[in-house]
Order: structure tokens, then sequence, then C-alpha cells
């Protein structure tokens, strides 16, 4: 027998429009979640851990806006804690442990960094990154998170340093520093296996439905492939809509600040078996991220600039500067030994963060820096009764989801326990031990955990799925239609542009276009 999804997990385009059919116009649900970001499917899944009722409306698709444009890491909070918010820091330590030791630690893994010490970096400024990344692993110890997940800091020689990014320029280097992180495989993968575990717990996961009014009963919705309107009746609502929740609640004032990310090709960088640190001039805390993929990609990033304008102008789909992307270049050209340049970038991306704006509370120029905004998140509720959770960051969003949970439990007097979902895994999830048996290929098995194997058997009577998309890129046609068949993918952005990476690289999405068009056509037709 060929190995199976999650029992009740799946999500495709015939359960979409039969749970859709049944929510608009039907019975109240007791929770209506409105986005389906990290935070809004962790709302999903958190309401119906606790046995709630749930419906979760999404305008796009999972992960459509802010939650596939991250730098892809769980942060320990070492940021948080330099600046002293210190309640911050913590929270992000215990989400980063939850994640990679119990949740999802088929998705999160330890990422090594090296910041070179080159001659731009002072001793004075080595020996404050130093200690930052001591009292980073203090504070993996306060979260109970295992040594063996994440290695102790140490300092590197200046040998040892170019063997793990050989690419870094020899002149006046004088060793560097070794840290560990966590690390996202893919950050709309995560949604996604937010999402359908979820759904195993019976909320409804229903994208392409916009939700045009919110009230404390429910919400006025359109079906964005059909055009059809109606009402979604809750007893409590939830608007997890991020960047955009100002735009659906009055009152919430968000400013968003844009991160920017750069994509090259492995060749251009050579082998980096870790990732690198690279300091900001100017900045004490502050460093442009190199990122290898895995998958002949590398992503660098990133910038942290504010966003002008009012809620209905922030674009759906923001694109990255070519200041930003001219920063970026020069702050890697300065520690490389051969200098990325503008045509050696393939790709680009930017993702705004729905930091809450506090300025107007605090006084004009209170908070003249997007970098300077508190990451805390915040649950409010509406005079009408509606909750918004907004702030925070893709590592806490489980905690986000759990503290807009209970604000609506508590506020609409739902029957309800407290969270489970500290210690609930997600679909594909399994120990270290269990991952490493599991018979796959490794890419595979980081991708989808324990599911890798029904990925992979579904080449098994179709030969053609075995092959990859596009030569350059491990991801296979099999993949695509898994995304179709059981993650929700109802078109060819769906799957080139979140459910795999393949998208992010304008050329390569050119290329695997027609491929996936044709799969699609084919699996919708069998699923229909």
């Amino acid at each position: 027998m060929s190995p199976s999804p999650a029992s009740g997990s799946s999500l495709s385009a015939a359960r979409r429009s039969r749970e859709l059919a049944g929510t608009v116009g039907g019975p109240a649900v007791d929770v209506l979640v409105v986005g389906l970001g990290a935070t809004g499917a962790g709302a999903a899944l958190d309401a119906a851990a606790r046995g709630l009722s749930v419906a979760a409306v999404d305008a796009h698709d999972l992960a459509f806006g802010t939650s596939r444009w991250s730098s892809k890491l769980i942060h320990g909070g070492l940021r948080y804690l330099a600046s002293g918010q210190l309640d911050v820091a913590h929270e992000s330590a215990v989400e980063r442990g939850v994640l990679m030791e119990r949740t999802a630690p088929h998705l999160v893994r330890a990422q090594p960094f090296v910041l070179p010490l080159t001659p731009l970096v002072s001793r004075g400024q080595a020996a404050l990154a130093w200690a930052g990344f001591r009292a980073g692993d203090a504070l993996r110890l306060t979260a109970r998170t295992a040594r063996a997940t994440l290695p102790a800091p140490r300092r590197l020689s200046a040998p040892e340093t170019r063997h793990l990014a050989p690419a870094l320029r020899t002149g006046g280097l004088r060793g560097g520093l070794l840290s560990w992180d966590g690390r996202l495989v893919d950050d709309a993968r995560l949604v996604t296996a937010v999402a359908r575990t979820a759904a195993v717990r019976g909320a409804r996961i229903l994208t392409r439905v916009r939700a045009l009014e919110l009230t404390a009963s429910g919400a006025r919705v359109r079906d964005e492939l059909t055009g059809e309107e109606g009402e979604i009746r809750a007893r409590a609502v939830i608007n997890a809509s991020g960047v955009w929740a100002g735009g659906l609640v009055d009152g919430i004032r968000i400013r968003p600040s844009r991160g920017t990310h750069l994509i090259l090709r492995s060749e251009d960088l050579g082998p980096l078996p870790a990732g690198l640190h690279i300091p900001i001039p100017g900045e004490t805390n502050r460093f442009v991220l190199v990122l290898p993929q895995g998958d002949g990609r590398v992503y660098v990033g990133l910038t942290d600039e504010p966003v002008e304008g009012d809620i209905p102008d922030v674009p759906e789909a923001p694109e990255a500067p070519e200041t930003d992307i001219g920063f970026l270049l020069d702050v890697l050209g300065s520690v490389l030994d051969v200098p990325a340049r503008r045509e050696d970038v393939v790709g680009a991306f930017a993702g705004l963060r729905p930091l809450l704006d506090t300025a107007s509370e605090a006084g004009p120029g209170a908070a003249a820096r997007t970098a300077d905004i508190s990451r805390r998140h915040a649950v409010l509720t509406s005079s009408e009764g509606v909750i918004t959770v907004v702030g925070g960051k893709l590592t806490t969003y489980r905690r986000m989801a759990e503290d807009a949970v209970d604000a609506a439990v508590t506020a609409r007097r739902l029957t309800a326990g407290p969270s489970p979902t500290a210690s609930l895994p997600l679909v594909g999830a399994a120990s270290p031990r269990a991952l490493d048996a599991v018979r796959a290929p490794r890419h595979l098995v980081r991708r989808y955990g324990t599911e890798a194997p029904a990925v992979l058997a579904l080449a098994a009577d179709d030969p053609r799925l075995g092959e990859r998309v596009l030569p350059s890129h491990p991801v296979t046609a099999a993949e695509l239609l898994w995304a179709v068949r059981h993650e929700g993918a109802l078109d060819e952005a769906d799957v080139l542009d979140r459910r795999t990476r393949i998208g992010v690289v304008p050329a390569d999405r050119a290329a695997a276009l027609d491929a996936a068009r044709e799969l699609l056509g084919e699996a919708l037709t069998h699923t229909e």
C-alpha cells in the first residue's frame, strides 16, 4: 500500500468548494479567522485544537503576504535582548525551541553563521558581538532548548573562517565568530503545515475568499473565484490580516517595515557551509545575512525600511527597490574576495512586517525608524468586538495565535480550555531520529517530514513525476501534484510561488510555467 497523507489534512479544490458552500449562509462557527498567514493559520489551529468550530478565510492563498517573504530564520531574540526588550527576547527563544524540538523539527533546523572579523570590524565591535552571542546562548538555556539542538558559539581562527566561508577576502581577516540560530527550510511551507494541521482538527481553510466587512458576529465575504457574495456568521472574529489589518478594523495603525532579499546563484559565491553575518557599517546591532538555501540559490538580506502611505496603498506584492539592492550588494562586497555584481542578482523579494505604530502615542519623531519599533505583538479589541492581532514576528506566530484566541474566548465567553499547541506536532513532524529513518531523499524529508515517502510514491505509477521541473532546481513534478491534491494549491502561482520556491527567480518561473500549467490542468480535472 502506498503511503498517504495524514488523515483529514488534505486541502483540495473540491474540499474548499464543499466547505465554502456549508459555511457561507450556514450556521455560525465559534471562531472566524481572517488572514491565512502564519498568525492566522496559527489562530485557526489553536481554536480548532481547543475544540472550537473554525472557519479561516484569505483573499488570496496560504502565506500570500508577509509570511512567504521572511528571512527564513527562526530567531532566538538576540537583537531584542541587545535593545533591552527582554520579554520579547525570551518569548522568541522559547518559541524557537518549541518549533525546533516539538512542533516542526522537520521544517526547522540549526543554522551556523560566521561573523568574519575583517578590518572593517573593530576589536570593540567584535567584543560586543561575542558578548551578544554568549548572551544569546544563555537565552537558549533559559528557554530550555537542548545543547544538541543549538550548539554553543565559539571563536574561529582565520583558516577555520575561510573553511566555512571560502568566498571571503583574506586580506586582514583575523578570524571569525561562529553562532547558531533556527532556520526554516521555507516559511510558506510552515504556514501550509499549520493550515493542514488545523484542517485535521476540523478547521475550514478557505482561500480565495475576501472579507469585505467585519463585525463582531461575522463577515461579509466574496468568493474571488466566482464573484458570489455572502455572509459567514461567527461567535468571535479574529482579524489576522497583517499589514492590511487597519483596512478592516478602524483604529488600527500599522507602520509597515520593508525587508528586502537578493537571490544569487550558489556558483557565484562558491561553497558556503555556513551562513554569514556581515555587520552594517555604522550600526552596532544590525547585520546583512547571507543564507545558502541548498537548492542552488543564496539569499542576501535584509534591510529594515519604513513603507510610506495609507493601508489601501500598501501593495499586495511589494517590489524590492533598487536602493535596497544596491545597499545589500555594497555591504556584501565589503567582505567578498570577488564582489557580486548587479547582473549576478537573479531575483529579489521584499516583505512587509506589520509593526504596530505607537509613534502618535509617544510624540512626534518617537519612532523615526522601523528598525527601532518594538516587535512585541498586540491583541486589540475594537469597539464592535472584533479581535485584531498585529505586530510580532514569524518566530512567535504560535504565541500570537494563542493570545488572540485567548482574547476571543474571554470576550465572547466561548467554552474552551487552554491552548495545547506548544506540544502539538504539525503535519509531517517527528523526532530527529525518526526523521533520519524516513526512507526518502533528504531534500524531501526536509520539506515534507514523514510525508516524504508519500510524495515520492506519486512517481511510482508515473515516472515522469519523478523528474525535476527544472534541471537547476531540486523540485520534482510529484511535488507540484502533491501541492494540488493535498496542500490547497489552486493555480500555477500557488505551486510555483508558495508551495515551492521556483517562482522567486523570474527566469526559473518562466521556464517552469508551461509544465506547471499542464500538470495542474490534469490534477484539477482528476480531483473534481
